[in-house]
């Protein structure tokens, strides 16, 4: 199939997904991260770390955390 162009490949076979609803962001795609120094209230970086499973993932919790803000901040703009 690699030699095939787009036009020459039959997909007739394969269902047109049309409900989206079920979908999940990242399975496929994963943002391209950039490592920062990020200053946090003592805090605040004590409940994401105690939150977080054996103490692991609350970076990406914060990262979610901030990325849905983002995301709520310009549907409402």
């Amino acid at each position: 199939m690699a030699g095939l162009s787009d036009r020459e490949i039959d997909t007739s076979d394969v269902p047109e997904v049309l409900d989206w609803s079920g979908a999940r962001r990242g399975l496929l795609y994963r943002p391209v991260k950039k490592q920062i120094t990020l200053r946090l209230d003592a805090d605040v970086l004590a409940w994401f770390k105690s939150n977080a499973p054996g103490g692991r993932g609350y970076q990406t919790e914060i990262n979610r955390v901030l990325r849905e803000h983002a995301r709520r901040s310009l549907r409402h703009a």
